[in-house]
């Protein structure tokens, strides 16, 4: 991705000054909805390592493969509660439409973070169908 490309997360920032610092490691997410949107990014950007970086110790996968084929198209934040600069725990709901297959598909989420060590992480999350 090129630096001056508008952010996939949907901020209409450049990826350099959006969510490029929190991959690169600097700067960390100020609030729950900041990681949710910077680690969508990840995916869209295909950085497993921040992921996992982001993703609480207690419920990460030991390793995670992305899919190269799967083309993140566009991030909605529905809802979110916490998650602010001082809150310990938050939420963020959203809708993240991706292309695969040739076809077009929505994932909806309930996402849960903690925050530790003034530290947001992504700690899990229910699929809405």
């Amino acid at each position: 991705m090129n630096v001056k490309d508008l952010c996939p997360c949907g901020l209409g920032e450049p990826y350099s000054d959006c969510c490029g610092p929190l991959h690169s490691g600097e700067r960390q997410a100020a609030t729950a909805e900041q990681l949710m949107r910077s680690r969508y990014s990840a995916f869209a950007v295909g950085d497993a390592d921040y992921l996992l970086r982001t993703w609480h110790p207690k419920t990460r996968p030991a390793e995670l493969d992305l899919d190269p084929e799967q083309r993140w198209l566009r991030l909605e934040i529905l809802s979110r509660s916490g998650g602010g600069p001082f809150d310990t725990e938050g939420t963020v709901d959203f809708l993240a439409r991706y292309r695969h297959d040739g076809r077009t598909h929505v994932l909806s989420e309930h996402s849960r973070f903690t925050r530790t060590a003034k530290t947001w992480l992504y700690v899990d999350g229910d699929v809405k169908s």
